[in-house]
Parts: structure tokens; C-alpha cells; sequence
């Protein structure tokens, strides 16, 4: 199944599209109205995760405006993601052809829960998937990594969670504070900690211990995985 993720916020965008992935959809992300209602047609998603806050365009399309567009042409489900807790926001939410609201912050699990009560209509609901990245593989619901035909390794749900990030953006270095972020959530980690539970990982998922690391570092700034890990 696929999910159009549209959000201005990169950050939460990639935290509700990771979240998506370990349920088993595919993802598409826009950052605007206009670029959310052309992937519509081109990617052709199963459901929408869409902010009401976009940013302001011309013509001006945020996220009420987005949902009545989807509304006129489908059935599509639509969730709306929104700072506002005035009732009538909620009720002209409805009112345009959400099929639910969720306010933020929400947990991952929240979001997981929505969006499979939407999706139940249908008889339908994604699993978790296995992820690969060249010769590592995860399996989220196992939490065990393998390296090629080794053993597999159980991870820690610390663990879990940040191979599970990296090994969404293959090749590119995500920042610390990013990967505090997700892993620990705002102010709940730092930068020794997060220093230390990629060393762990590490000595689970490198194939020589002593040579070449899958995780790549960039002193001051990051981590990332190899793309041909």
C-alpha cells in the first residue's frame, strides 16, 4: 500500500513516513498543496496523512483546501495532522471530507492505530516488512539484523530504532540532533549516548570489527549507512 505524506515540517514528515514504512507502505512526501494534489495523480496513494497548516501559495491551497479537492474527485482517505484544537476547525475538518483528526504531537503508535481503522473499510491493512540495504537486512518485527549469510543478530529496541532510520536514507548522513531526536525524542538523548549506541550496533552488524564499518561517521555532524552496505 502507498501513503502521500504532506507536511512543510521535514522533520515530522520523515518521522510519520517512517513510521509508515515500518508498517509496510510505501511513501511519497510532499512539502505543498500544489505538489500534494500532482502526486496524487502520479503516485495514485492508498491514503493521505495531509497538514492543514501548509504554506501559503497561489493560489492558496492548505490543507482544507487539499482534502476538498481529493473530496471532489475520490473516496481516498484522508487524515488531517494539525497544531489547532478549536472545535470548529475539527468540525470544518470533517466537514470537507477528513475522515479523522489528529492533533498535534502524536505518538507513532497513535498515528499506526488511525490509520489502520481508516484503512479496515477497506479490508486491507499493511504489515511490517522486512528491510534491506545491500547485504544487510532488517526484520522490524523480529528486531534482527543479518549480514549476509551470518547469523542474525537481535537488536535492542534502542538499537532497532536507529538502524531502522539510517537504513531509510542510504548514503546520506543524518544529522545528531535528527537522530537524538527520533530515537530518544526531543530532549531525550545526546550526543555521547548516541555515540555509544552506534558503537553497540556496530559490533552487531559490521562483518569485521576491525575493518570497514557499514555506519559511516562524520565527526561533528553525523552518521549515515553505506549504500552499498
Amino acid at each position: 500500500m502507498k501513503a502521500l505524506v504532506v507536511d512543510d515540517d521535514r522533520v515530522l514528515a520523515d518521522l510519520v513516513g517512517f513510521t509508515l514504512r515500518r508498517e509496510g507502505f510505501q511513501v511519497v512526501q510532499a512539502g505543498d498543496g500544489e505538489t500534494a494534489l500532482r502526486l496524487l495523480a502520479e503516485e495514485q496513494p492508498d491514503i493521505v496523512i495531509l497538514d492543514v497548516n501548509l504554506p501559503k501559495t497561489t493560489p492558496v491551497l492548505d490543507g482544507f483546501t487539499v482534502c476538498q479537492r481529493i473530496r471532489e474527485k475520490s473516496n481516498l482517505p484522508v487524515i488531517l495532522l494539525t497544531v489547532r484544537e478549536d472545535e470548529d476547525d475539527i468540525v470544518y475538518g470533517f466537514k470537507v471530507g477528513a475522515d479523522d483528526y489528529i492533533n498535534k504531537p502524536f505518538s507513532p503508535r497513535q498515528l499506526v492505530a488511525r490509520v489502520q481503522a481508516v484503512l479496515r473499510r477497506t479490508g486491507n491493512v499493511a504489515g511490517v516488512q522486512p528491510q534491506k540495504v545491500g547485504v544487510l537486512s532488517f526484520d522490524p518485527d523480529r528486531r534482527e539484523a543479518q549480514v549476509g549469510d551470518r547469523a542474525p543478530v537481535t537488536l535492542t529496541a534502542l538499537e532497532s530504532r536507529l538502524l531502522e532510520y539510517l537504513m531509510l536514507f542510504p548514503g546520506h548522513i543524518l544529522t545528531n540532533r535528527d537522530l537524538i531526536d527520533h530515537i530518544w525524542g526531543p530532549g531525550g538523548g545526546d550526543r555521547d549516548m548516541l555515540r555509544q549506541l552506534v558503537r553497540r550496533l556496530r559490533l552487531k552488524i559490521d562483518p569485521d570489527p576491525g575493518g570497514s564499518s557499514l555506519i559511516e561517521t562524520v565527526p561533528g555532524r553525523g552518521y549515515g549507512l553505506k549504500k552499498s552496505a
